[in-house]
């Protein structure tokens, strides 16, 4: 099959023909129709994450089950399926009770083994991990749930226990920061979208936020302030820096919540957060790591509905060797909205 490879950390990614995967005990292989692209996948790249080279890149994916592996009872040949970014195991307490997506023996395609930056790839666990494609629901679209989409509706969902009237500043108008705004919107929430791309807040207006500020060297948090009297309710850091990580927070109204989902590389050791205002105003601060399968039923229903349309995320489709080239410059991407790949354009 055809592949993305990265055989370094920070090495140029080249498109290669690599055998393809065989399907494991009580997993499957699935021929990828379509896979998002993200900031997640430039942090592997980057060495941000423990990865095994040479790798293949991918989390975000859908396509068709073409080989099924033994113990697999729910799925067969010819399924339409996407899948968490996060593959719990199937058998721990945690993916028992729901919660795959912190499961300590979880599978992530992209960077515990090779991704979907590919024409097929082998996914583990079916049985806990599947998740059908409504009929109605494209390929494309359900490819762009599996990271940003879903990521974002745990986030407000599972995670900030979002109301409606709620007031919610969404730090960064990518995939995860729009997939917010327009999730945001869709249960009753008013946002405030923050982003250094004026196309990127633009969209941002498109889909929901009823404010946005440019990050120029703006003082986000006093102009939080000044739009919403004592802060916001919820705050999401959708980038994942020292600097967002500290604007979303001290944007936050007292006890109010954030949401870090923007992974948070180390500067000089760990992040440095503003934890004397998390402890004076008595904030809560919030993890969120994707979104196991079982909670996929919600956000389709919304999306079967018409109140969740994350197919208006979808900004442009390219092939592999764009992705390849694409890779090593994705985190200072301007582009706004979700970028996917169809692996045999």
């Amino acid at each position: 099959m055809r592949a993305v490879v990265v055989d370094a950390a920070g090495s140029r990614p080249e498109v290669r023909d690599v055998p393809q995967p065989s399907a494991p005990d009580g997993g499957v292989v699935v021929r990828v129709v379509a896979t998002g692209m993200c900031r997640s996948d430039w942090h592997a790249w980057a060495g941000h994450d423990e990865i095994a080279f040479p790798h293949v890149p991918g989390h975000e994916l859908a396509g068709e089950v073409v080989e099924v592996g033994a113990g697999v009872a729910r799925w067969t040949v010819g399924d339409k399926v996407t899948v968490p970014f996060v593959c719990g195991c199937g058998r721990c307490a945690w993916c028992l009770g729901g919660n795959a997506q912190v499961c300590p023996d979880q599978e992530q395609p992209g960077f515990t083994h090779w991704g979907s930056f590919a024409e097929y790839v082998a996914l583990h666990a079916a049985d806990t991990n599947l998740v059908a494609i409504p009929e109605q629901v494209s390929f494309a679209t359900a490819a762009s749930l599996g990271c940003r989409f879903a990521t974002a509706y745990r986030a407000l969902v599972g995670r900030a226990r979002i109301t409606e009237g709620e007031w919610v500043t969404v730090i960064g108008a990518g995939g995860v920061g729009l997939s917010t705004v327009m999730i945001a919107r869709a249960l009753g929430g008013r946002v405030i979208a923050v982003d250094r791309n004026p196309e990127a807040l633009a969209l941002a207006a498109d889909v929901g936020a009823e404010h946005t500020l440019l990050a120029d060297g703006t003082d986000i948090p006093s102009a939080v302030a000044d739009l919403v009297n004592g802060g916001s309710d919820i705050a999401i850091d959708a980038v994942g820096s020292e600097q967002t990580c500290a604007d979303a927070i001290l944007s936050l109204r007292r006890r109010g919540r954030l949401v870090q989902v923007g992974l948070l590389p180390p500067v000089g050791g760990h992040p440095r957060v503003p934890m004397a205002r998390v402890i004076a105003w008595e904030l809560d601060v919030l993890g969120s790591h994707g979104m196991a399968a079982a909670d996929y039923p919600g956000m389709l229903a919304l999306i079967e509905a018409g109140s969740l349309q994350p197919q208006r995320l979808i900004e442009r489709t390219i092939g592999l060797d764009d992705a390849a080239a694409l890779l090593p410059g994705f985190d200072q991407a301007t582009v706004a909205g979700i970028t996917i790949i169809d692996p045999i354009r």
